[in-house]
């Protein structure tokens, strides 16, 4: 008995070890005690402060970029099957109502191909587009609404994936980013930065697209694009554009003819860092996947002479002329600094933004609200504490010391637990430990009526003990797992602060079925062991 008392007291006491070190450390100063404790113990924006931004994912550009790619690869298709066609182009829609009304248009189909234009599209654009006849030799793609709610889904959690991606890159782990809308139609983001009261730098990073694209260079450059238009009497060639490069490193703006469609695009990078180059300026090279670089070295070999345009946003950053043929990497030049690379290679290796983002709303939030928050809720939460254990203490005597020393250890593997998985403490998680407090009690009020009941059908006290805590036992884990599911649910409907409140309380509710059961029971059995023939506890 002795023996195994022994190893629980030295279980109990390493984890409370573990739960002190996780939320202190081992500070070597009070300054370095407080430090350890505010870095472990993270807050929440409605605690900490911080910054809340409302983005409006623009979706349209995700199905223009769809349907561009999807040009690009039935024209490959339609050369190796000798279908001939006039041109294909596509539709320009520039609202988030009209991105599921893209088209293409096929002209000058020879009317014997017909067929052949029919089976390619049946057998590998079925899923997406639907071929729509408008004329014995012009066609028309319409965009599936399936594969319309399918791509707009599919946006918009790349776009919070890409958004976590860079915020997290940055040590911001304790943001959140996550959709506001409550249909599949709704493009709103929310964004919130617990101690970032100056967004400005996050804002370009989350704004800039990093929508990085080489384009074939036709001609240029132009002082204008009313000089470029001119040059092709008022009408630029089919399937090229317009596209500005600023002015840059000494450089003069101007204007570019490009192909419409881009050679390679941000999706297909490997990898992108910041690096100095020639006479030390800084700037980012990238490296693309397989398969790009099979296509960028066959289009570098046949355009070798030539100027390609690199592009990041719609706008031109460079446009060298390709020496020789190029495999799989690059450089984007133009950089003021070392951070000006890293952050550029930051939004590259995170991931291209599948569209724009327009910023709807921007908040920052003072941290008094927090500390009024703070200071409330842990005053009710010891007005709380206080009142129970006055009320255990009372009823149950010296077992409500029990009691108050499992409630106390309880709270203290909470936090502990909290700062080792570097939850974020919110309002609603301080919530969720008040309501903690009443469980806690509730669990040791179940035992501690047991044991009352077993006292008086006249059991001696160790064995009172032990049939009260086995007859708890199963009661004690049906209301905890009746929670726990509740706190599931919660979780996985919920918003960021709901999520809070229910890993808050899941983690006390483990927290206190070791409390209630194990340590509870540890404490009796210590006061009783030794003593023979004990009838009566103060309980």
């Amino acid at each position: 008995m002795q023996k195994s008392l022994r190893w629980k007291a030295i279980t109990i006491l390493a984890i409370i070890l573990l739960s002190v070190y996780g939320i202190i450390g081992l500070p070597k100063s009070k300054d370095e005690l407080v430090k350890n404790f505010n870095e472990n113990i993270k807050l929440g924006l409605d605690l900490r402060g911080g910054s809340h931004l409302v983005l409006q994912v623009q979706v349209q550009d995700a199905f223009k970029a769809e349907a561009d790619a999807d040009i690009e690869r039935l024209k490959e298709d339609l050369n190796r099957q000798s279908v001939k066609f006039d041109s294909m182009d596509r539709n320009d829609p520039n609202t988030l109502a009209d991105a599921d009304k893209i088209e293409i248009n096929i002209k000058g189909v020879p009317t014997d191909r017909v067929g052949a234009l029919r089976s390619l599209i049946t057998d590998k654009y079925d899923g997406s587009w639907n071929l729509v006849t408008v004329n014995s030799q012009d066609y028309r793609l319409t965009l599936k609404p399936t594969r319309a709610l399918e791509l707009r889904r599919d946006t918009l959690a790349r776009s919070v994936s890409t958004i976590e991606g860079r915020i997290n890159g940055l040590g911001l782990a304790e943001s959140t980013v996550q959709s506001r809308g409550r249909s599949d139609s709704d493009s709103e983001l929310l964004v919130q930065l617990p101690g970032v009261d100056d967004p400005a730098r996050i804002k370009q990073l989350i704004g800039q697209a990093a929508m990085l694209e080489l384009y074939e260079v036709k001609d240029g450059p132009f002082q204008s694009p009313e000089q470029a238009r001119l040059n092709y009497g008022g009408v630029l060639p089919l399937n090229t554009k317009l596209m500005r490069q600023s002015a840059r490193s000494g450089e003069a703006e101007g204007w570019f003819v490009v192909s419409r469609a881009p050679v390679v695009t941000g999706r297909d990078l490997r990898n992108a860092r910041p690096q100095q180059g020639e006479f030390g300026k800084w700037e980012t090279s990238f490296t693309l996947n397989q398969d790009a670089a099979r296509r960028f070295e066959r289009f570098t070999e046949s355009h070798v002479g030539k100027r390609l345009a690199i592009s990041l946003d719609s706008n031109i950053r460079s446009a060298p002329t390709i020496q020789n043929a190029i495999s799989d990497s690059g450089r984007i030049t133009g950089a003021n600094s070392q951070q000006e690379a890293s952050d550029l290679a930051l939004v590259l290796r995170a991931g291209s933004l599948p569209a724009g983002v327009v910023y709807l709303e921007e908040r920052t939030v003072g941290p008094s609200l927090g500390a009024d928050s703070i200071r409330k809720g842990v005053l009710s939460g010891l007005i709380g504490l206080v009142a129970v254990i006055l009320i255990m203490l009372i009823y149950y005597k010296r077992s409500g010391i029990n009691a108050t020393v499992a409630l106390i250890l309880n709270a203290l593997i909470l936090i502990g637990c909290l700062a080792y998985f570097g939850a974020v403490l919110t309002l609603p998680g301080i919530a969720g430990i008040v309501l903690l407090i009443g469980m806690a009690v509730d669990s040791n009020v179940l035992i501690f009526e047991r044991i009352r009941e077993e006292l008086q059908a006249g059991k001696a006290a160790m064995a009172a003990v032990e049939a009260g805590f086995s007859k708890a036992f199963l009661t004690i884990i049906d209301t905890h797992v009746t929670t726990v599911v509740s706190c599931a649910f919660l979780f996985i409907f919920g918003t960021g602060p709901v999520k809070g409140f229910a890993v808050t309380l899941v983690i006390g509710l483990v927290a206190n079925v070791f409390t209630s059961v194990f340590i509870s029971k540890f404490i009796f059995d210590w006061e009783l062991a030794g003593k023979q023939q004990v009838t009566s506890l103060s309980i």
